[in-house]
């Protein structure tokens, strides 16, 4: 089903502390969309609380090398929005979050819950984040989409990806992006629209050094 909408447009819309959700390779930002099926009970009785409060769930990657049942975490994550929500019968939910903005945790709120939540600072250039579009180099991004996809021999929607606003466009690339969770990481972390266009330009160069020569590649 889906769920009713908010707007994000000032601190005093989000929340101090928001339930976490550790979930390491995964990558949400602003605007993205990430599909998740919730099966272990723990996060089942989260996205109940959730669905039940503000729809919010916060987004973090365990710190690297942290495997344990209460690892440490990753200081920067991003808060998402429950937009969609269905029971599959077998004790599974199959939900969506839309990324609001990434935040960075505080402390942990303690309680007796078997779930996490922690206080946060939101990052609140996050949204107003469409003011970056022009600063994005799209050529150079799609060139390096591009020869990704090539090297790989994989195909993409181009009628699609043209009609993408740059935000969209980075984003979305980044959260589909096969990459490492140091790499993810780093995408959720770039101060700005820019910074995380350049960022996923460099891996993909890193990328593509196992082929080949990536400056023929990228011109």
């Amino acid at each position: 089903m889906q769920v009713g909408n908010a707007r994000y447009l000032k601190p005093s819309d989000l929340p101090e502390s928001v339930v976490i959700f550790p979930l390491s390779g995964a990558l949400l930002l602003p605007t993205g969309q990430l599909p998740l099926n919730i099966f272990e009970p723990r996060y089942l009785a989260m996205f109940d609380a959730a669905i039940a409060g503000n729809r919010l769930v916060g987004i973090v990657q365990p710190a690297l090398g942290e495997p344990s049942e209460t690892p440490n975490l990753s200081h920067v994550g991003c808060l998402g929005r429950i937009t969609s929500f269905a029971e599959t019968g077998d004790g599974r939910y199959i939900t969506s979050l839309t990324g609001i903005c990434r935040f960075r945790l505080m402390n942990e709120v303690t309680g007796h819950q078997p779930y996490r939540s922690f206080r946060i600072a939101p990052f609140m250039a996050d949204l107003k984040s469409a003011d970056e579009e022009h600063t994005v180099d799209r050529a150079a991004l799609l060139s390096a989409f591009h020869a990704y996809l090539d090297a790989n021999k994989l195909e993409a929607d181009w009628q699609s990806v043209e009609r993408a606003s740059n935000m969209t466009l980075v984003n979305s690339l980044a959260m589909m992006a096969p990459f490492e969770p140091a790499e993810k990481q780093a995408l959720l972390e770039a101060p700005d629209l820019k910074t995380r266009a350049e960022t996923f330009i460099a891996i993909i160069e890193i990328v593509l050094a196992r082929f080949g020569d990536t400056d023929s590649v990228l011109q």
